[in-house]
């Protein structure tokens, strides 16, 4: 009957009761703006009533309506708001009345507030191109004086840019090493998935370190990722493992994926330290306890998705792209949760390399489309945007690399260019 009551007064005053749970990190707000029009008004204590007692209305701004700012939304709140409302009271804590940052350490969260978001708009994309024909650059890196490196996977090369001078130098490998991937800390390693092996190095020297697989199985090193401690996560595609290589003894651990022909990919860290990775032979994406090194595993919803890469999220939910079907997901590890929406490109889209930036919008690139494109998807207004033409045509952009401190997404083509796409 309650409920009955106040639908219709909801609607009169611009509440929905569709409204989507929260994505994506702290944004900007409006304290006591609770329905999100912009402006503090009588539909906005109506609307936290409802939340409290009905039910239903679950704003992507729980932060708005903790009009007094004390970490919890009351009774108390509605009530103050009321009050300033009709002149008997102190108006919202801050920020009020102008968008800003949540000020207390108690915050609820405001994971979406459309009326100051900043505008998403197309990003803007330069490429290089290589002067070694093609050698499929791919998986660029950015280390701290600016240099952009890559593998050359069918030429058994590692080289860097300098995006400024257009310079490129390069490092020969060993031929047969297929480099497929590299990351860089003082010393740059890459995945020798050719040749059953971790490389080490050392730019200074030109001097390189071979790391063996430990099992003969786990022949093609695939996707690295540095954890917390400097130690590198990796995944071994056709051998089916997930590993962990010491940096500091050289010493690599490997883990059996339980599903056979699973082909673990792409691999990421999340805030815990806890290493995520999806299986591209099957409908799955999985996590590791670094503690007992065991794997669990989640089934997504669709039975034909192959999702190839992830990233995540300052909330830390993991976001992949389903190469097979054409959709974008999430998964929220606390709830199992998953949402997905399906690419502009549809079903012959083929997302691949993806990336989220800093304000944790989802960006891949379409490359069953011709040519490519690079899209991103903000996930606090559930839109895609942005979608725009690789010059080069792109050819296949496999792994992406978000560089803040330049608001830069980095990427190799199959087209033998090396490419930046600011995105801020």
């Amino acid at each position: 009957m309650v409920r009955s009551v106040f639908i219709p007064v909801l609607a009169a005053l611009g509440i929905s009761l569709a409204s989507p749970s929260p994505l994506g990190a702290q944004a900007p707000f409006i304290r006591g703006d609770f329905n999100q029009d912009g402006s503090v008004d009588i539909g906005d204590p109506v609307g936290i009533l409802f939340h409290l007692f009905v039910g239903g209305f679950e704003p992507p701004c729980l932060s708005a309506g903790d009009v007094d700012g004390d970490g919890a939304i009351e009774m108390l709140d509605a009530v103050s708001l009321l009050a300033y409302l009709f002149r008997l009271g102190p108006s919202p804590a801050a920020p009020f009345p102008e968008c800003g940052p949540e000020t207390a350490a108690d915050s609820l969260g405001c994971t979406g507030y459309s009326r100051c978001a900043a505008e998403d708009v197309a990003p803007e994309i330069t490429e290089w191109r290589v002067p070694w024909s093609a050698s499929r650059p791919r998986d660029p890196y950015v280390d701290d004086r600016g240099r952009v490196w890559f593998v050359g996977q069918t030429a058994d090369y590692i080289a860097f840019l300098e995006p400024l001078t257009g310079e490129f130098t390069r490092f020969n490998l060993k031929s047969g090493a297929a480099p497929h991937n590299l990351v860089v800390g003082d010393k740059v390693w890459y995945a020798g998935n050719g040749d059953a092996h971790i490389g080490r190095l050392d730019p200074q020297s030109g001097e390189i370190t071979v790391f063996r697989m430990p099992d003969a199985a786990a022949r093609d090193p695939h996707t690295l990722v540095f954890d917390q401690n400097g130690d590198i996560w990796f995944t071994v595609q056709q051998g089916n493992f997930v590993g962990r290589l010491s940096t500091g003894s050289g010493q690599v651990r490997l883990i059996r994926v339980p599903t056979a022909g699973a082909r673990p990919y792409g691999i990421v860290v999340d805030s815990k330290n806890s290493p995520w990775f999806v299986e591209f032979g099957t409908n799955k994406i999985a996590t590791v306890d670094t503690g007992s090194l065991s794997i669990r595993e989640f089934t997504l919803t669709r039975p034909g998705a192959r999702p190839r890469r992830l990233g995540v999220t300052s909330d830390d939910s993991i976001w992949y792209v389903d190469y097979a079907q054409g959709y974008v997901g999430r998964f929220v590890p606390a709830t199992t949760e998953i949402q997905e929406w399906q690419a502009p490109g549809r079903s012959g889209s083929r997302p691949y390399g993806m990336a989220v930036d800093h304000r944790d919008r989802i960006w891949f690139v379409e490359t069953g489309i011709s040519p490519n494109r690079f899209v991103g998807f903000n996930p606090a207004t559930r839109e895609f945007f942005g979608i725009t033409p690789i010059p080069s045509g792109g050819g296949a952009v496999r792994h992406m690399y978000f560089h803040e401190p330049s608001r830069a997404i980095w990427f190799g083509t199959d087209t033998n260019t090396v490419g930046r796409s600011l995105v801020d």
